[in-house]
């Protein structure tokens, strides 16, 4: 593996602080430890905007919306010349951006799209600390009443994950392209405990935390259980060597879709796989399709 391909394979790291401080807690109290392990579940790190995204920001026409169902203002980019009237939904991931996808909105506008993608929920120019993905699912449903109708919605993790269960909720779009994403929320929370070094009870304490505060059940938000009632045509990438999100979780996917094609990449990671050239041209030939 060269070193540039493994530098995008290492799974990020925890602050030693949040892992100690973590532990410090559980051993105090189990129920403190779940506040606290809540408290950063959901909460996105901002970073600044990389040297690559730079172009799409600043040629993007921008304007903050508001999300009647949640209460949340959200930042949008319109990117590209709409003269052909077709649009493409591109969705970020946890601690991304609404330019996060810029490889791939610079070939749908060569293609003849507009792409609008935005900032969820106290991510990039969006205010807040924290979020969840019902926000994210939210904020895809009033896009696409004050934007749409979309051709296409493309998802990069957790915000792949989002567009399968827009989809659910009634989303219309004609294909859908979810990367890295996500799929079974208890394996998620399971993942995000073991990474803190707590124990697995804390796991199942946390789902049952927010379904209490969100109503619901947290599993009913997996992709899969969008993935079986999803008709339209779905493409499905992840990379083998993902260190953040398992494969097992986009194969998963694609197993419970009716009308889905799969993509498996080597050495991409999580992130490198966003910019890609043969991905990009396996998402260009899907929609061409």
């Amino acid at each position: 593996m060269t070193k540039n391909a493994s530098n995008h394979t290492k799974p990020l790291k925890i602050p030693k602080i949040i892992l100690l401080s973590s532990k410090v807690i559980a051993f105090l109290s189990i129920k403190w430890a779940v506040v606290y392990a809540s408290k950063l579940f959901i909460t996105p790190i901002k970073h600044k905007i990389p040297k690559r995204e730079i172009e799409m920001d600043e040629k993007s026409i921008q304007q903050m919306i508001t999300v009647p169902s949640i209460n949340r203002k959200i930042n949008i980019y319109e990117y590209g010349k709409n003269d052909s009237g077709k649009k493409v939904l591109l969705v970020h991931g946890w601690s991304g951006r609404g330019t996060q996808l810029c490889k791939i909105a610079k070939e749908m506008v060569n293609l003849g799209y507009q792409t609008v993608s935005f900032d969820a929920p106290a991510h990039g120019k969006s205010p807040g600390n924290s979020t969840i993905m019902i926000d994210f699912i939210a904020s895809i449903i009033e896009i696409d009443k004050q934007f749409g109708p979309f051709e296409i919605a493309v998802g990069h993790s957790l915000g792949g994950m989002s567009v399968m269960n827009a989809i659910k909720e009634g989303l219309k779009v004609d294909k859908a392209v979810i990367i890295g994403s996500g799929d079974i929320v208890q394996d998620i929370t399971d993942d995000f405990v073991a990474k803190l070094g707590l124990k697995p009870i804390i796991s199942k304490l946390l789902c049952e935390r927010f379904e209490h505060k969100y109503g619901g059940k947290m599993n009913d938000y997996s992709a899969y259980k969008a993935a079986e009632i999803t008709l339209i045509p779905t493409l499905v990438i992840h990379d083998k060597n993902d260190p953040e999100v398992s494969v097992k979780a986009g194969i998963h996917i694609h197993k419970h879709l009716k009308n889905g094609e799969l993509m498996l990449t080597e050495k991409l990671g999580h992130r490198k796989i966003l910019a890609d050239h043969q991905v990009i041209e396996k998402i260009i030939n899907f929609i061409k399709k």
